[in-house]
């Protein structure tokens, strides 16, 4: 279906949560070292309850291994520097999301090597620094999901 990508996650219990969101839609996560956190952190097995072995993840050393396993699909970079509505955008099936770690985002050489049509954001209110990077992480994937008629859902 889609693909979710957390470039060096930072806390625990968003990934966690972000785990237990994959395991619900069918998206597959991808997490790319350093990770802020051990596999088995118990915050992490908390907010992902018991929906891991739900769950295809899969772990890269860095970028550059992911970005190989990636280089056939059409991957977006979400982050709050771009200008571009997440919602704008016709979402097929095999689309990736990339996101960036929670207290910087994605560095910005990474950003700018996405063509401008491939950087997308969510809207806020101007005086707001950044979401949540799961809540993030929801909005984008059911908004994909949705426009695909949430193949394979009830």
């Amino acid at each position: 279906m889609f693909d979710v990508i957390l470039y060096q996650p930072e806390i625990p219990p968003n990934t966690g949560n972000i785990i237990r969101l994959c395991a619900n839609t069918g998206v597959r996560l991808h997490l790319v070292k350093p990770l802020g956190f051990s596999l088995d952190d118990k915050q992490l097995m908390r907010a992902g309850l018991d929906y891991h072995e739900f769950a295809t993840i899969s772990t890269y050393n860095d970028w550059t291994e992911c970005a190989e396993r990636f280089k056939d699909c059409r991957l977006f970079a979400v982050s709050t520097r771009n200008t571009r509505r997440y919602d704008c955008i016709p979402y097929t099936k095999g689309d990736v999301f990339l996101f960036g770690p929670e207290t910087s985002g994605l560095p910005l050489t990474l950003l700018e090597s996405f063509a401008e049509e491939r950087r997308i954001r969510l809207p806020m209110r101007p005086e707001s620094r950044s979401l949540n990077l799961s809540n993030a992480v929801a909005v984008v994937v059911y908004e994909a999901w949705r426009q695909i008629g949430f193949e394979n859902g009830l």
